[in-house]
């Protein structure tokens, strides 16, 4: 039975974006300074660059064989309409995801097909038929639940999400959009799987109890 996991870079002070952040401003309340020392722990790593066709280099070691781990994990991925209008700007023409990609929406767009087997499709019938669709395609691999935010916490008010994957790194966003909020009561109980230090993030892994 394939597992749902939301794997996520995290602010010191519980940001998933900082404020401001969209591709029609990239310099608004330098939000792209932020975003970079968020992520930058990830796009050294060697796997995600030849993932990304950055060329040659990059990191090894354990938070590399993490990195790959996901991706070789995950055989459907679940974001809202945010998420993907910045990445559809932004991404390669080769989508860095190699699966279908299920994006939550009310807007009513037919599938988009990206070389290396990505392939987009938008659900207008909320975050249940998208997981319902998303566990279809992925067979026996794992359901990533990319974000933004508000997604994330769609389904941790579901109670679906078996596992949280987080990279916190030490930069402090002061405003944006927050990871934990909006969440009912009770909430999900998780209990630390893992920790990995890395210089630039410290990778977070709990399940769910």
């Amino acid at each position: 039975m394939s597992k749902v996991f939301v794997n996520i870079g995290l602010s010191l002070d519980g940001y998933m974006a900082p404020e401001g952040m969209t591709m029609d401003d990239p310099g608004y309340k330098g939000w792209g300074a932020k975003w970079g020392a968020l992520m930058g722990w990830l796009i050294s790593q060697q796997y995600f660059r030849e993932n990304l066709n950055f060329g040659p280099g990059g990191e090894t070691g354990p938070v590399n064989d993490m990195v790959r781990h996901t991706m070789e994990r995950t055989g459907a991925s679940i974001m809202g309409k945010r998420m993907f209008d910045q990445g559809e700007v932004s991404w390669p023409e080769e989508a860095p995801f190699h699966t279908p990609v299920y994006v939550l929406t009310h807007e009513k767009r037919e599938p988009w097909v990206r070389p290396g087997g990505t392939t987009f499709y938008f659900v207008n019938d909320g975050p249940e038929r998208a997981l319902e669709l998303a566990r279809e395609s992925a067979g026996s691999r794992d359901i990533r639940i990319s974000g933004g935010a508000d997604v994330v916490q769609q389904y941790l008010n579901l109670g679906v999400v078996e596992e949280l994957e987080i990279a916190l790194a030490p930069v402090l966003f002061g405003g944006g959009r927050r990871l934990f909020e909006n969440l009912g009561e009770p909430g999900p109980q998780f209990r630390i799987d893992r920790v990995l230090d890395g210089p630039a993030a410290t990778h977070l892994r709990y399940v769910r109890q």
